[in-house]
C-alpha cells in the first residue's frame, strides 16, 4: 500500500485545506496509508478535529512581506518534509509553497494538486508558483477549465479530479437553529428582510466590492459574510470596501455582517439559515462553497465563469451572472428575494448537483492516481 503524505501550507479554513482534510478522511475511510502534514502551530492543530493522522510541522514566525512569508514557510515546511520523508512513498502537495518543499527534499515523487493560480505581482512569486506547477513529477486539477489553462499556458498535462461534498454534514439547520443564527445578524424572522450568505470573507477574488454594491441596489436585504482568513493580506481591499458602505446607504453591522472565521461545526447552519448564497468570484478553482450549499438545499448565484459553467446551468440549479458587474447581480439578487418559486427549483436542482460530487468518489480516483 502507498503510504502518502497529503501536505498544505496552512491549518486554517481556507479552500485548499479543507479539501485537503475532507480528501484525507475519505481516504482513510477506504483503508488508504494517508497523513495529512500541514504547517501551523503544533499546540493548536486543525481548525477542526480530523479523522486522520495528521503531523503539523511549526510555522515560521510572522514576515513583513508576502515574499517573506512564503519563502519562510517553504524552508519550515521544507525542513519538516525532509525529517518525516522515510515514512512515505509520496508526496501529495496542495499549494504552491508544499509544493516547493516537497520538491526541495528530493527523495519521493511529488503529486501536486493546482486548485487556482494566483494573481501574483512580483517576479519572485510569479517565478515561485510557476515552479510549483513544473517542478512536481504528476499535476492535478479540480476541473477541465485548470487543466485547459495549465496546458496552455504551462505546457503541463493535468489529470482532473473534481472536489466534493459530505452530503451528511450540509443538511441545513433546524427551525430553531435557523432563527438563532439569524437573531445574531439582527433578523427577525418575522421582519421580512431577506438574508444573502457570502463565504470567503472580503477579498479581490471573490468579487467582494460588486457584490457590495449589489447589496445596496436590493434594499431591504442584509449580508452575512463568513470567512477571511487569508494568507495573502488583503486589508486595504477590506478597509476600502467597508468605506464603502456609509456613501451607498449600508450599514455594518446591520446590512453587513462580518462573521470571520465560525466554528466549523456552525458552518453547515449558516447555510440553513440563509435565503441564498451569493458567490460572486472572479477565479475559482472549483468553488466548495456552491457543492456545500446545494448540499443544504440553499438557492446559489454565481458568477458564469468557465469553472462554474462545467457542473451549474443557469436558471435550473443556480443563477450565473457576468462577473464584475453589479448591476447584474442585483438584478439576480431581486430575482431570488421576489420569487419563491424559482427559489424552490434551484434548490431542488441543486440538491441533485451536489449529490453527483462526492469525497468517496474523489479518494477513489486518487487511490488510482496513487498506484495503489
Amino acid at each position: 500500500m502507498t503510504r502518502v503524505a497529503l501536505v498544505t501550507y496552512s491549518t486554517k479554513p481556507r479552500g485548499g485545506v479543507v479539501h485537503t482534510l475532507s480528501l484525507a478522511e475519505a481516504l482513510c475511510a477506504l483503508g488508504a496509508d494517508i497523513t495529512v502534514v500541514a504547517l501551523g502551530d503544533p499546540a493548536a492543530g486543525f481548525f477542526r478535529a480530523v479523522d486522520a493522522p495528521c503531523v503539523i510541522v511549526a510555522a515560521p514566525p510572522e514576515a513583513a512581506t508576502l515574499e517573506e512569508r512564503v519563502f519562510r514557510s517553504v524552508d519550515a515546511l521544507a525542513a519538516g518534509l525532509s525529517g518525516l520523508a522515510d515514512r512515505f512513498d509520496l508526496f501529495h502537495t496542495q499549494d504552491c509553497i508544499a509544493a516547493r518543499a516537497a520538491v526541495r527534499v528530493g527523495r519521493l515523487p511529488v503529486l501536486r494538486t493546482v486548485h487556482h493560480v494566483d494573481d501574483f505581482t512580483t517576479p519572485a512569486l510569479v517565478d515561485c508558483q510557476r515552479q510549483a506547477i513544473l517542478e512536481p513529477d504528476r499535476v492535478l486539477v479540480v476541473s477541465r477549465h485548470w487543466q485547459r489553462l495549465l496546458r496552455d499556458e504551462y505546457g503541463v498535462e493535468a489529470d482532473v479530479v473534481p472536489n466534493g461534498v459530505d452530503g451528511r454534514r450540509f443538511r441545513g439547520a433546524t427551525p430553531e437553529r435557523r432563527g438563532a443564527l439569524r437573531g445574531r445578524v439582527g433578523i427577525d424572522n418575522g421582519d421580512g428582510r431577506f438574508l444573502f450568505l457570502a463565504v470567503g470573507g472580503i477579498e479581490p477574488r471573490k468579487g467582494s466590492v460588486h457584490l457590495l454594491a449589489a447589496l445596496a441596489a436590493v434594499q431591504p436585504a442584509a449580508l452575512a459574510v463568513v470567512g477571511g482568513h487569508s494568507f495573502q493580506d488583503y486589508r486595504a481591499y477590506r478597509e476600502a470596501a467597508l468605506a464603502s458602505l456609509p456613501p451607498s446607504g449600508l450599514e455594518l453591522g446591520r446590512d453587513v455582517v462580518l462573521l470571520g472565521t465560525v466554528p466549523d461545526d456552525e458552518l453547515p447552519a449558516w447555510y440553513g439559515a440563509a435565503d441564498a448564497l451569493v458567490f460572486p468570484s472572479l477565479k475559482e478553482g472549483w468553488g466548495l462553497a456552491v457543492l456545500e450549499a446545494m448540499s443544504s438545499g440553499l438557492p446559489v448565484i454565481a458568477t458564469d465563469i468557465p469553472v462554474f459553467r462545467e457542473y451549474l446551468t443557469h436558471c435550473h440549479d443556480a443563477l450565473l451572472v457576468p462577473p464584475a458587474d453589479p448591476a447584474a447581480l442585483a438584478a439576480a439578487m431581486r430575482s431570488m428575494m421576489v420569487d419563491g418559486a424559482l427559489r424552490r427549483r434551484l434548490a431542488e436542482n441543486g440538491r441533485a448537483v451536489a449529490a453527483r460530487y462526492t469525497w468517496e468518489a474523489s479518494a477513489r480516483r486518487h487511490l488510482t492516481l496513487y498506484g495503489g
